[in-house]
């Protein structure tokens, strides 16, 4: 089958927008991963009570959050394949704008690619960037630049991210986030490849910009330096840490630490040119706390993703010539909340899983009951243990999970699921003044997630299905970039993160 045909024949799973009304030349697309509408109330709630000192059986006012002031429309979640979409459909869904199965990556059912807005703004000469806190070859920043059947073929997501086996070559200006062991060959220590290629090696070929820890992130200088584009920074074998725990320890770049390096970087490479540029930006492990149904992670994760936005909408003002859009991919945890009151949360100071590592790590000689008394409760927020939950935890096969689990009951926390659940999800935007209304006016209403690409392709002027001609008869003349076939699929919407 010819690519023109080809494009044909996926027509169905497209969905388009009424015209836009709006133009800009740059555009900001943020994803809080597994974020719903219960998780921005617990956040909101927990805030006000913890900033004015009142319990929550009196609240007084509750102020608004920053994504509570910029909320336009709806958004539908499912996938080609299932009725609870996982992050790979979801997320070639908002950058491709075709439905899929769970588990693709950047192709449609039958296994073809399609052109993302990302790659449509690099071919159309615009800068690209995604930043995450995840790993960077997580599905959903792999979906705006890589094409692979599987999310488990981390080794070729690495590689296209990079520009290396990619139709295309290298479609990403920036690349921030965690990662780093898929570009180290297997026989690195760090390494979690499952071959000899060093991508790391390949990057600097390339003249990439490398950051591989804090101190050479803060050499970046916000975006404000001489580095020079492309950059590769990932500043953690795996993802990075939880924000609850990374306030603390501060030894990686926050979201927003990132956002700023790269927003500035990419204006200072287009603003006096014609061509501006994308960003996807994704608060990734919102997602995982709701996973390990940790209330205390999951809220301070949504408040740095409220945080983020009132950055944006900051950084939008300052340049109006910039257009942001935000939507969950899905929620996850099915989280509800009843007998509610969130200060229990606010006694924690990290999440679960960096409790259980703790745990885990606890020295030989010591005593297990007094370690968990007076090391592990203390950090978690489970306030006055009786000796039933205290020989519980002492039993339980992962302490941490036990924690949070205990933590969720006295704040009145519930969640449903381990995993994604159908709901819609809330869709929030930004422009300055002079267009604002035309973008609420735009975007009204409830919308399927494939929309979304292709309102900001009309608002940018790019061409998506042009990139799938290109991907597409690449495939057909040689199908091996596309990687490893037939990889099992984790539905991420059945098994925990």
């Amino acid at each position: 089958m010819r690519a023109t045909t080809a494009v044909a024949a996926v027509g169905a799973f497209a969905h388009t927008v009424a015209s836009a009304s709006v133009q800009a030349k740059n555009f900001i697309y943020v994803v809080p991963d597994g974020y719903g509408q219960s998780s921005q109330t617990m956040a909101r709630d927990l805030k006000s009570l913890v900033d004015s000192g009142n319990p929550a059986s009196r609240p007084g006012e509750i102020p608004p959050l920053a994504a509570d002031e910029l909320v336009v429309g709806l958004v539908r979640t499912y996938a080609a394949n299932n009725l609870i979409t996982d992050s790979a459909a979801s997320g070639t869904a908002f950058a491709a704008g075709y439905k899929s199965n769970n588990g693709m990556i950047g192709v449609i059912p039958d296994g073809r690619p399609v052109g993302s807005i990302l790659e449509a703004a690099k071919v159309a000469g615009m800068r690209t960037g995604l930043v995450v806190t995840s790993t960077i070859n997580h599905a959903t920043p792999a979906v705006y630049a890589a094409h692979t059947d599987s999310r488990g073929n981390l080794d070729t997501i690495a590689e296209h991210e990079v520009g290396y086996n990619h139709p295309l070559g290298a479609v990403v200006d920036i690349l921030l986030g965690g990662g780093r062991c898929s570009f180290y060959p297997q026989d690195h220590d760090d390494s979690c490849r499952s071959d000899d290629l060093d991508l790391w090696a390949y990057a600097e070929e390339q003249n990439f910009t490398i950051a591989r820890n804090r101190e050479e992130f803060d050499s970046l200088d916000q975006g404000l330096g001489g580095a020079r584009l492309p950059i590769l920074g990932l500043f953690n074998d795996g993802d990075l840490r939880y924000e609850i725990d990374r306030r603390v320890t501060q030894d990686e770049p926050s979201l927003i630490e990132m956002a700023e390096t790269a927003l500035n970087t990419l204006h200072r490479a287009t603003h006096c040119k014609d061509k501006g540029f994308f960003i996807m930006i994704e608060a990734s492990r919102i997602d995982h706390a709701g996973h390990a149904n940790d209330p205390a992670a999951h809220a301070a994760d949504t408040l740095m993703y409220n945080d983020l936005l009132n950055y944006l909408r900051g950084w939008i003002d300052e340049h109006p010539d910039t257009v942001m859009m935000s939507a969950a991919d899905h929620e996850c945890g099915g989280l509800t909340l009843n007998g509610f009151n969130p200060l229990p949360l606010n006694g924690s100071s990290h999440s679960g899983e960096h409790l259980q590592q703790l745990w885990r790590g606890r020295p030989s000689s010591a005593d297990p009951r007094q370690f968990l008394v007076s090391e592990l409760l203390p950090l978690s927020g489970v306030r006055n243990p009786t000796e039933a939950e205290i020989n519980t935890l002492l039993s339980a096969s992962n302490v941490g999970s036990e924690l949070v689990s205990l933590l969720s009951s006295r704040a009145g926390v519930n969640w449903s699921t381990g995993g994604h659940t159908a709901s819609d999800i809330t869709l929030f935007a930004y422009a300055a003044s002079n267009q604002i209304n035309a973008l609420k006016a735009d975007l009204a209403g409830n919308h399927e997630n494939t929309e979304l690409p292709r309102y900001i392709e009309e608002v940018l002027g790019l061409d998506m299905d042009a990139v799938t001609q290109v991907l597409q008869a690449a495939a057909e003349e040689d199908e091996a970039w596309l990687g490893k076939r037939g990889i099992d699929v984790r539905d991420e919407h059945i098994h925990s993160h």
